[in-house]
């Protein structure tokens, strides 16, 4: 599967596309399949939960959706059904890996690691395929335990014939969860399979990064012999839409990297303290898996500037988050902490200190040679007749990627409407796509009329001097 040069606001678009192709094959269980998968990728657990449902009513013995409903319960911090279902897939396959595999990430999770150690041996011992190396790491010295049916939570819960789950009254959920970072959802973390070359243009963010931590992992001894190690902070900031969360994840595919990536739900608790100490879990994750890129999504979210926050609940988390990136208490080598924001005018100045984010790049929208580039990559993924990329890249001036996504989108459900009509399918051509890009207005037009006062009025440190080149105002 191919990636465009978008973030995750792509992904609504994609929802939308795969949702209205489900309106005319309703019945259709790889579609279902698919649109669950991209609902838990978007944290849109009800919508995913239903539709494995779905499949499992149509076909009983579906294991990818048997699987994914154990992944959804996990995301909704349901630990006790994730862990029944993965059981039960596995007593009625037995053969298959990655359930096992699963079930150990869950059992480690909760501290039982005798037991993921044995399921994880027992995963390796069917396809040596499934390995995991952050997984083995969590597991090392540990001795194989019993993983047979004496769990507890088998006693207290169950799957009903026709598939629900069926959690019994007795167990407590009243207290709150201590939040290890494995119950934050993210024992499923994983090596992304984008890189570098399936994201168009972007050449000076890619130049900054390799010399971050692909280098240094490639040419360690010739980086040790100067003290320079892997890791460190970069701040990527720009208009919605132009690839941070793309370029972020083809990072860790770059270098087969494990890739963590945090939204504010995942970090924020309504106990005190809570919120701190799921800020260290993940970092200790990322320290646990190095070559590890955690990414932060939103940051000013996380990084809000302290002299706008009264409470101290939110300036106690920005601390937390200041002193992890400092490695104060554990190194971070190894760990590329990659912040992506909208809005770097609300990120307090400490976090651009040299040594936290210490490089912070201006991802702009795309220029013509890189939305050329961009469109190639978006068409690989569509029936294509004749295409003039770098004709269409004249024609979206200002476009960011997902505003090039949007321009596919509106293209194909022209195309679709013709192609219901006759029964067959209608390849996209140039004039389609340049019919449809003069129907969307750029989205970054919004952005640079709020960035150009800032840039113009509090560029003291010259942090926004790339904005204004953008813009022809540099002096």
């Amino acid at each position: 599967m191919r990636f465009c040069c978008c973030n995750q606001g792509i992904m609504a678009s994609q929802l939308d596309s795969l949702r209205l192709a489900l309106e005319h094959s309703p019945d259709n269980v790889p579609l279902l399949l698919l649109f669950a998968e991209a609902c838990a990728d978007e944290f849109q657990l009800a919508d995913a939960r239903s539709a494995f449902e779905k499949v499992l009513k149509k076909d009983v013995k579906n294991i990818e959706a048997k699987i994914g409903l154990a992944h959804v319960a996990q995301l909704e911090g349901k630990t006790s059904e994730a862990v029944v279902r993965a059981e039960q897939l596995i007593g009625e396959n037995p053969e298959h890996a990655p359930a096992y595999v699963f079930l150990s990430r869950l059992l480690a999770g909760e501290g039982d690691l005798a037991r993921a150690r044995s399921l994880y041996d027992k995963a390796l011992s069917l396809d040596r395929g499934v390995s995991d190396p952050g997984l083995e790491k969590t597991l090392a010295g540990v001795k194989a335990g019993n993983d047979g049916d004496d769990d507890s939570s088998k006693k207290k819960a169950g799957i009903a014939a026709g598939g629900d789950f069926m959690e019994s009254r007795e167990e407590d959920d009243s207290q709150p969860r201590g939040g290890a970072a494995f119950d934050l959802g993210l024992a499923d973390f994983a090596r992304p399979k984008v890189s570098f070359a399936d994201v168009g243009g972007m050449d000076e963010v890619k130049k900054e990064i390799r010399m971050k931590i692909i280098h240094p992992l490639q040419h360690a001894n010739l980086f040790n012999a100067y003290n320079k190690k892997a890791g460190g902070g970069v701040l990527l900031y720009g208009p919605p839409g132009c690839g941070k969360t793309l370029i972020s994840k083809a990072t860790a595919g770059e270098i087969k990297a494990n890739f963590i990536a945090l939204g504010l739900h995942q970090i924020l608790d309504m106990w005190i303290g809570n919120s701190e100490k799921h800020m260290h879990e993940v970092f200790q994750l990322a320290r646990q898996n190095a070559p590890c890129v955690l990414f932060f999504d939103e940051v000013d979210a996380f990084a809000a500037d302290r002299r706008d926050l009264r409470q101290s609940a939110g300036r106690n988390l920005i601390n937390q988050f200041l002193s992890e990136m400092d490695g104060s208490d554990s190194q971070n080598d190894g760990v590329l902490i990659l912040g992506a924001t909208n809005a770097p005018w609300h990120i307090d100045p400490a976090f651009r200190r040299p040594g936290r984010f210490d490089r912070a790049l201006f991802v702009p929208p795309p220029d013509d040679g890189a939305r050329a580039a961009i469109i190639e990559v978006m068409a690989r993924q569509k029936p294509m007749g004749e295409l003039d990329a770098c004709a269409l890249a004249r024609k979206t001036a200002g476009f960011s990627g997902a505003d090039l996504k949007a321009v596919f989108d509106l293209a194909t459900e022209d195309a679709l409407e013709r192609a219901m009509e006759t029964g067959k399918v209608i390849p996209l051509v140039t004039k389609d796509l340049v019919k449809a890009a003069a129907k969307h207005k750029p989205t970054t037009k919004a952005w640079f009329e709020s960035a150009k006062n800032y840039a113009m009025y509090a560029n003291q440190s010259g942090f926004y001097d790339e904005v204004l080149k953008h813009l022809g105002l540099f002096k």
